[in-house]
């Protein structure tokens, strides 16, 4: 048992540089290359003009340890990334809110120390040692030092890093089965949504040409109709969320008379009420033009993901969509709020509502351009047959879907688990590793660095059929 900072070389701090040129610009990596278990996530790195001296200070070399030192939350404080020959090879430095650690090789394994500071033990460390001021939790390179390390004999360190290599890849793997099982089963919902809202269920059934190109042939008996045609005849049925000065932060209460839903509800359908920003009463009475109902349609604006809808569950109060939403009521009479949503959902899908928006660096829907969408009405009793199918379908497959989610969090935490009972001398490794795999060591390629590699690895993992 000893302090980490008897065991370092290095403990240095950051840079951030200018903004960049095109020419001779670095990557400098941030708290977002990193995930939260220690592992890379390279996708859109930053790129800045550093000067000569700052480049010389702050380019990582392989076996460096690059720490998070400030993070609003406690999943990310500390969390600790290792340089190896691929991420080198970029030559990149680090921001200044990121400690870099060089370990004395002669001393200690700099893979070893990194499965030390992921362990449940020195996060719990970090949590415990970082300051807390303006509600985020900070470290820097002097606490990072203080922290206490359990180091073995060099042979035992390295007996340790090959076995947490070794069992780690072996979890990393199946955790990687459950995702993309999770992705097909995604994909199989949105065929299935996609299949009964343009065809119907009865394959037997008479088509006929819908008129709309990308539609193709649909149910003889189904109108094509728009969504102008069949929103609700009240003047507010399809409408933004409020603009600019009519909805801000000052407008925000505790424990206001009506809430504003934001956009990310269209995305994820989940809500959690307890965490709604409400308003006044009197605020309400402003800006009620965008007032949404239990089971209006709620359509993200802008952003990412413009396009998602979903059904507002039962309110217990008023509500407004924010600026960044759009709120749709339909026709009860020729349709219903549930089934314009699933065909929102298909034309999402499709790609149909990407057509709708603007060029500019934040696309947009509009109003307009939403009323000018093609929809498909069959029968009222036709459309009740076909959301209680999906309801049916949707279900089944939620259900797997969250057996695949606990069963990641599971692995997750046997992972957590493994490598902290290793580097705490909980489980003796030595009878476990041969001496081949301990002389491949840093060879290993364990460190997963973007989104390719991932794929990659499930790719070669074994083949997942829609039936598994």
């Amino acid at each position: 048992m000893s302090k980490l900072k008897f065991f370092l070389v290095l403990n240095t701090g950051g840079v951030w540089g200018d903004e960049p040129d095109g020419n001779d610009d670095v990557i400098v990596f941030r708290s977002t290359e990193q995930t939260a278990d220690g592992k890379w996530f390279i996708k859109q790195p930053a790129m800045r003009k550093l000067s000569a001296s700052e480049k010389f200070a702050a380019t990582l070399k392989k076996g460096d340890l690059l720490v998070t030192k400030s993070s609003g939350s406690p999943l990310h404080i500390g969390k600790t990334t290792l340089v190896d020959d691929k991420i080198a090879a970029l030559k990149p430095c680090y921001s200044n809110f990121m400690q870099r650690l060089r370990v004395d090789e002669q001393r200690a394994i700099p893979r070893y120390i990194w499965y030390q500071l992921n362990s449940e033990w020195s996060r719990e460390q970090l949590s415990l040692l970082s300051n807390s001021t303006t509600g985020l939790a900070n470290l820097n390179g002097g606490i990072l030092g203080e922290m206490s390390v359990r180091l073995p004999l060099l042979i035992e360190q390295r007996q340790i890093a090959t076995y947490l290599n070794r069992e780690t890849a072996k979890i990393d793997k199946l955790i990687a089965k459950q995702q993309k099982l999770i992705k097909l089963l995604q994909e199989k919902r949105q065929a299935v949504i996609s299949q009964a809202v343009t065809k119907g269920l009865d394959p037997t059934v008479k088509m006929k040409d819908s008129g709309v190109e990308w539609l193709g042939e649909v149910p003889d008996h189904w109108v094509v109709s728009k969504i102008k045609f069949v929103k609700a005849g009240y003047s507010n049925s399809f409408v933004d969320g409020p603009f600019g000065s009519n909805l801000k932060s000052e407008h925000f209460i505790d424990d206001g008379d009506a809430y504003v839903i934001e956009s990310n509800f269209a995305t994820t359908g989940k809500i959690n009420f307890n965490k709604l920003k409400t308003i006044s009463d009197n605020h309400f009475q402003t800006i009620s033009r965008s007032q949404a109902f239990s089971g209006s349609i709620v359509i993200a604006k802008i952003g990412a993901r413009f396009g998602s809808a979903s059904i507002l569950p039962p309110l217990d109060k008023k509500a407004v969509v924010s600026g960044n939403s759009l709120k749709l009521d339909v026709d009860g009479k020729r349709t219903s709020n549930n089934w314009i949503e699933k065909q929102l959902k298909f034309l999402k899908w499709s790609g149909q509502i990407d057509l709708l928006v603007n060029g500019s660096a934040q696309p947009a829907l509009s109003l307009g351009g939403m009323n000018q969408l093609s929809v498909l009405i069959p029968p009222i009793s036709e459309q009740e047959l076909i959301l209680s199918h999906l309801e049916f379908f949707g279900g089944k497959i939620d259900a797997l879907i969250k057996k695949c989610e606990c069963s990641i969090e599971l692995l997750k935490e046997h992972r957590q688990a493994l490598i902290t009972a290793a580097v705490t001398g909980k489980i003796d490794v030595r009878g476990f590793v041969t001496d081949e795999e301990v002389a491949a060591l840093d060879a290993d390629p364990v460190l997963k660095t973007t989104e390719e590699d991932l794929e990659s690895e499930v790719a070669e993992a074994d083949y997942i059929t829609e039936e598994e």
